[in-house]
């Protein structure tokens, strides 16, 4: 259904020629799905909008074409394929808030496309818009529909994508990292309702995606990218499990195991090539704990049955592993101090609009009340990772928001080394801001368009007197290498970042005022999984070397078993269970947790019937 041949893709941006993609081949075959995993930058997002011929004004095709169905879209008039858009090639992307309208209602956006493409009434959209939000797993769709994107979280909002292509059935869906911002039970829920509409429709997939064991589930067959090359192909179990390129191994060396021992996990060092100049021989062999003498000449995808690999190495380090440090994460002793963090009673409600409704001839406002945190206590000591884990809209990021103040608490105690701060005038907690800090679960809502990278990490050490003039710079530039970005990173803007490097940047600009506390919103969620690994054995060392104490929320069970000592299930705004990680994840108690653990998409799993 979908052929993308020798295709290659530059940008032509005011710092020069960037190659994305560079001669990749792949096929789509009708009623199959098809995985592209790579980390930020190797080119699986070019590939997905080049497949809706949706390549930006600065994107130069310099060979190959791109055949839907036999019809080449480069060489189709814009209307017909603005026809083709939607209707029979549908697309949900990374980052919601690139798609949605803060000023329209969710109800009116979902209902846009099958208006326009299957011709159904106002009325008629309307109440299939509430049957795709129940769907893909919202509560409370009729609610839901008549709320502004702001209202809702950053899974919720990925749902609502999700319904949106999904309504005027399309023949080709591409996916770009659809379950990134889910909880495990959600992606569950639209991994098995992607199955039936292939099952059931016919539908066809092209499915990016740095989550493994989501690939390990929905992907017949992988193709993985890396540096604008393809470097590996082959059925999803073979490459996965049996991988042949050096890049593949690094890869799934660094995933975070549910039920795995506490070892530094492994990562990829160095990142990516500068593709204005992209190396001459095999782009990875800078980061390959495998490179030899030959690296340095030009790699020749190599056919082996069904599989393809660009290694001339092969086969002799197929069957080798990854370098891994199995070294054991040694934790300092417990802070025999009193809590950093303790929080009594704590509550907080919203009130959502649910429409006009009459009430005899007039017509009144009808709302509803979501207690989004239902007297919650818990504490936390110097060095403690409390992981806080639950579904989306289970109140975790609203529980994090108002322990730091962003939202007023209606109820209950939160005190942080001491400090009373629950009903505290907003003008008193400038000592709070500097101790307690936060990295927000989308980059792009806290970081400032207009302002560079480096400008937004700095301000933080100026408004708190914490270094001045050229000392600001040096700060920067180690902020910048602790999450491993270049220096020269903080002359960009956030526009000219990747998701992942984005996220990055959000967690340098936290570490800049040293906190004691730092409240993590799905920290990681957004990134690579070689960067994950990075970035969880960063903020590891952070906790040992300096004490500082994490609240980091998490839908990744993974993630929070191999980082938190305790762990908090969250649901409907309550905390059902607390325990120490082993506890949780080796004998959950809750029905809840034991869903959440059970709805962890695993690499090594099999594949459901």
């Amino acid at each position: 259904m979908l052929r993308i041949e020798d295709f290659s893709v530059s940008y032509h941006t005011a710092s020069g020629r960037i190659q994305a993609l560079d001669r990749v081949s792949l096929e789509v075959p009708r009623g199959s799905t098809l995985a592209l995993v790579g980390e930020s930058g190797s080119g699986k997002s070019t590939a997905a909008v080049a497949a809706m011929g949706l390549l930006p004004p600065e994107a130069r095709v310099t060979s190959g074409r791109v055949l839907f169905k036999g019809q080449d879209l480069g060489a189709m008039t814009p209307d017909a394929r603005r026809r083709l858009r939607g209707a029979q090639l549908g697309m949900v992307f990374q980052d919601p808030f690139s798609v949605l309208n803060p000023s329209l209602r969710i109800g009116v956006q979902v209902a846009e496309g099958l208006i326009h493409h299957l011709g159904l009434s106002e009325d008629a959209a309307a109440t299939r818009v509430v049957e795709l939000l129940d769907e893909v797993g919202i509560r409370n769709p009729a609610a839901i529909a008549q709320a502004y994107p702001h209202e809702l979280s950053g899974g919720m909002r990925q749902r609502v994508l999700i319904a949106g292509a999904l309504g005027p059935e399309p023949e080709l869906l591409i996916l770009d990292e659809p379950t990134t911002a889910l909880d495990v039970t959600i992606e569950a829920q639209i991994l098995t309702l992607l199955e039936d509409l292939r099952a059931r429709r016919g539908l066809t997939m092209l499915f990016i995606s740095h989550n493994l064991g989501v690939v390990r589930r929905i992907a017949d067959r992988v193709v993985v990218l890396y540096a604008g090359q393809t470097v590996e192909t082959g059925p999803t179990t073979d490459v996965l499990w049996r991988s042949n390129h050096p890049y593949s191994k690094g890869l799934l060396a660094a995933i975070p195991r549910i039920d795995a021992k506490r070892h530094r996990l492994a990562s990829i060092p160095g990142g990516m090539p500068d593709m204005r100049d992209p190396p001459h021989g095999c782009r990875f062999a800078a980061r390959c704990a495998f490179a030899a003498p030959g690296c340095e000449r030009p790699q020749d995808l190599v056919r082996v049955g069904d599989r393809q690999a660009r290694c001339h190495r092969l086969p002799g380090i197929a069957a080798d592993p990854w370098p891994t440090d199995d070294t054991a994460c040694q934790r300092p002793p417990a802070s025999a101090d009193g809590p950093v963090l303790e929080v009594t009673d704590l509550r907080k409600t919203f009130t959502l609009s649910q429409g006009l409704r009459l009430r005899g001839w007039r017509p009144v406002r009808a709302t509803t009340t979501i207690k989004a945190i239902d007297t919650v206590s818990l504490r936390l000591h110097a060095g403690e990772v409390l992981g806080l884990v639950g579904e989306s809209g289970s109140g975790k990021t609203t529980l994090g928001r108002t322990i730091l103040r962003l939202l007023d608490p209606e109820a209950g105690s939160i005190r942080i080394d001491g400090q009373e701060i629950a009903l505290a005038p907003q003008r008193t907690l400038e000592g709070m801001r500097r101790t307690a800090q936060i990295v927000f679960q989308n980059p792009d809502s806290s970081l400032n368009p207009r302002k560079s990278i480096g400008a937004s990490i700095a301000r933080p050490l100026v408004r708190f007197g914490l270094a001045r003039g050229r000392a600001v710079e040096g700060r920067v530039a180690e902020l910048l290498d602790l999450v491993r970005l270049p220096a020269h990173y903080a002359a960009r803007f956030p526009h000219q970042l990747s998701g992942g490097e984005k996220q990055r940047v959000g967690i340098a600009r936290a570490l800049a005022t040293d906190p004691r506390i730092i409240v993590c919103d799905e920290p990681v969620s957004a990134l690579d999984v070689s960067v994950q690994a990075a970035i969880l054995n960063l903020l590891a060392d952070l906790r040992d070397r300096l004490g500082v104490a994490y609240v980091f929320i998490s839908h990744d069970m993974s993630v929070v078993a191999h980082l938190a000592d305790r762990i908090a299930v969250m649901h409907h705004g309550k905390l059902v269970e607390v325990g120490t990680a082993a506890q949780i994840m080796g004998d959950p108690q809750d029905p809840y947790t034991q869903r959440l653990i059970a709805a962890v998409p695993r690499v090594d799993a099999p594949v459901p019937a």
